[in-house]
């Protein structure tokens, strides 16, 4: 479905089950179609709202500056456009992540609770920035599926790679769907996004953190910090997976989603 919100942007999503609204924003370069096991395992108890944010899938792209807090901006109007006025769980992987942690940021009472998967509070480092630039530069005069190729070692886990090459191949699927304009668009975005760490200790709401366990692009010891520094917070790791933890093991995954909503949603 794509609607028209408050931001001025043409957003596409997914809207499947009902009960208790759970949000899902997916991953830096993907769509919302990363999250179809979840959406299979848990729309019989639950209501799965899943957005394209800016640039991928069917949404809109930036217009002005990209940042992640439009990107957040975004998916409270889809709340309020579709109403949803009850608050929500809300859950992101890695770019998911960092705009999930905007949402809490400016959006506090619209949240139930956090599920927080292979994502960091940190901004980037000088030498992450610099990688962004190289990767921006490199998507303007290539594909996105040339994109995608020179991620994916990072992005899944060795185990990954040798057992379950359908998962790569998905990966590889949705990330060459994507428009390079959307791709750089949220490079900057990542790029400049400030940091979040300060903002940890102020989460009020019950936050599951999940993370693979071969995840090189956000490790577990980076997760232990975002666990530690939220209050409250539960952090569960999934053996077998690296940054796409969801798609790598979504048995675990979704195991690990059950539990958390069944005492949180």
């Amino acid at each position: 479905m794509k609607t028209l919100v408050a931001t001025k942007c043409l957003v596409e999503y997914d809207d499947r089950g009902q009960g208790r609204p759970v949000v899902l924003l997916h991953a830096f370069p993907l769509s919302r179609e990363m999250w179809q096991p979840q959406v299979k395992a848990l729309q019989k108890d639950y209501r799965l709202i899943v957005p394209d944010l800016r640039g991928f899938g069917g949404t809109e792209g930036f217009a002005g500056k990209p940042s992640l807090e439009l990107m957040a901006d975004d998916v409270h109007a889809l709340l309020e456009k579709i109403r949803v006025t009850e608050p929500v769980v809300l859950g992101g992987l890695s770019m998911g992540g960092y705009v999930a942690l905007a949402f809490a940021r400016k959006y506090p009472a619209r949240l139930r609770a956090l599920i927080l998967a292979d994502t960091r509070a940190e901004p980037d480092s000088p030498e992450a920035r610099a990688n962004r630039d190289n990767l921006i530069a490199f998507t303007g005069t290539h594909t996105a599926a040339d994109v995608i190729d020179q991620m994916l070692p990072r992005m899944v886990s060795e185990e990954t790679r040798a057992r379950r090459p359908e998962v790569v191949e998905e990966v590889r699927r949705l990330a060459s769907a994507q428009p390079t304009a959307g791709i750089i668009g949220a490079l900057r975005a990542l790029r400049d996004r400030p940091d979040s760490l300060p903002a940890l200790a102020g989460i009020a709401v019950p936050t599951l953190v999940v993370v693979g366990s071969d995840d090189v692009l956000t490790p577990p010891s980076v997760s232990d910090t975002l666990a530690a520094r939220i209050p409250g917070a539960k952090r569960v790791l999934i053996p077998g997976a690296g940054h796409l933890s969801n798609l790598e093991q979504p048995e675990l995954f979704n195991e690990a989603m059950r539990l958390f909503l069944a005492g949180r949603a």
